[in-house]
């Protein structure tokens, strides 16, 4: 057996984080106070596997904290928060790798280690570390949710999670060939697999499932339009799990036939965090892997249940290579109550709502870029595609919508709309179709980019 299988000992995995009937049967039944017990066992390992890191032993006493002084989950309001600036400091002090992983253990043979990047999207990619067991465990709690959401043994899942240096396409890969039976068809981004061959791929195969970022997904349904083929007909999907947006969710699943979109929350250094069910009312978070905090993006203070905040995550199933302790993903949410008819007792989220670091103040309003292109979706003539450019010294901000219409008073009209929504002036610009790829990166990449800031 190969040492990274012989370390996972998955059997044991699935046993502490279980997937299928066996979830619904076992921890989703777990009451807050059975839940917080398992979570406090798990942290333990996890903070003291942090004060052998030389990022946590520099950030914590920084703060003026020791070893001892963060013993239960109730101490996490004296610890501070990092976020991805962080971890690229890190990198900077000791480059190319940082110093917030034990990967100096994992050479003496504690432990096989992954090496994996971020996209990205909002900087240079931040290398991600993995051991085998917290890897197959961020595998199962996705296996986890494909099943909630209605995966079956004989689907056909098609993914445009991309490959190299990120880890999605990996991710994914992993997820569907060690813990369902599905058939996988892993096309990649539209840099990897044009777009035209993914749709020919998905009818030859009749792929059953997509799951990827829904800009890419809700382009191939045009390419596939384009071709002749008939989505939900000709290529019979029924499913639709990824990075959903739901503002835009109903033209999706339109798109597709009718097919049901679910969507799930996670970055790279944790995996994912929380997912839709059935009932798609709020993402499940996985709270038997994760203790989660919503923040305040100012002061890091937990913000009352129901407010806005950016999600702030602990994984207590990373004890090995990579302990995660408080880190500030930036991502904007808002946390919800138990939903006692579903029969799972963990809290949950509303979904992504943007990030913080991006959001956008205009003369006192704040703007998401991400929120714009659900309100684009109404207006005919327009492609879906769009990016945002901002000059920061001018607090000015100019949308390219990409529009294949006549209407000479398209302009103005998209932009009253925009106006009207989000209670700001923008400048608009219409470009043809297919002009703003080369800038967000639609084929590329698995999530475009929506923002350039041009204030250099």
């Amino acid at each position: 057996m190969s040492y990274y299988f012989e370390q996972a000992a998955t059997t044991d995995l699935l046993t502490a984080y279980p997937i299928g009937a066996a979830f619904l049967e076992g921890p989703a039944t777990l009451d807050r106070q059975a839940l917080h017990e398992l979570q406090s066992q798990r942290f333990t390992r996890v903070i003291e596997r942090a004060w052998q890191v030389p990022f946590y032993q520099r950030h914590w006493r920084a703060a003026g904290l020791q070893p001892g002084d963060i013993r239960t989950l109730d101490d996490l309001a004296h610890v501070p928060v990092f976020t991805k600036k962080d971890l690229m400091a890190s990198v900077a002090h000791a480059p190319p790798l940082g110093d917030y992983h034990g990967l100096s253990d994992a050479q003496d043979g504690i432990s096989r280690v992954i090496l994996h990047t971020t996209s990205g999207t909002t900087g240079d990619p931040q290398p991600l570390f993995f051991g085998a067991p917290d890897r197959e465990i961020q595998n199962i709690l996705l296996a986890r949710a494909y099943l909630l959401q209605g995966l079956l043994p004989n689907d056909v899942v098609h993914s445009v999670y991309g490959f190299g240096m990120v880890n999605g396409g990996h991710y994914l890969r992993e997820t569907i060939l060690h813990y369902t039976t599905a058939l996988l068809l892993p096309a990649g981004t539209g840099a990897e697999t044009r777009s035209r061959q993914q749709v020919d791929l998905m009818h030859r195969f009749g792929a059953t499932v997509l799951v990827g970022f829904s800009d890419f997904l809700r382009k191939l349904a045009d390419v596939a339009a384009a071709a002749g083929l008939v989505p939900g007909k000709d290529i019979p999907v029924r499913m639709i799990s990824g990075q959903i947006n739901h503002a835009s969710r109903d033209e999706l699943a339109q798109a597709w036939g009718g097919a049901e979109t679910f969507d799930w929350y996670g970055v790279g250094d944790t995996g994912i965090i929380a997912a839709e069910g059935p009932l798609r009312d709020g993402l499940y978070l996985w709270e038997d892997a994760h203790f989660i905090e919503i923040i305040d993006p100012d002061t890091a203070r937990p913000v009352p249940q129901g407010a806005t905040g950016n999600i702030c995550v602990s994984v207590l199933f990373k004890d090995g290579i990579y302990p995660i302790i408080r880190f500030d993903t930036q991502d904007v949410t808002s946390l919800l109550p138990p939903d006692p008819s579903s029969g799972i007792g963990f809290r949950r989220i509303t979904g992504f709502g943007g990030r913080s670091d991006n959001m956008i103040k205009l003369r006192g309003v704040t703007v998401y870029p991400t929120a714009i292109g659900p309100l684009l979706q109404s207006i005919p003539g327009v492609t879906g595609e769009y990016v945002c450019r901002i000059s920061r010294v001018q607090n000015e901000m100019t949308i390219l919508i990409e529009y294949d219409g006549h209407d000479a008073e398209a302009s103005d009209t998209i932009s009253r709309h925009l106006r009207e929504q989000l209670g700001v002036r923008l400048s608009i610009e219409l470009v043809a179709p297919g002009e703003t790829a080369a800038l967000t990166g639609l084929e590329q990449r698995q999530k475009p980019t929506r923002l350039i800031d041009d204030s250099g």
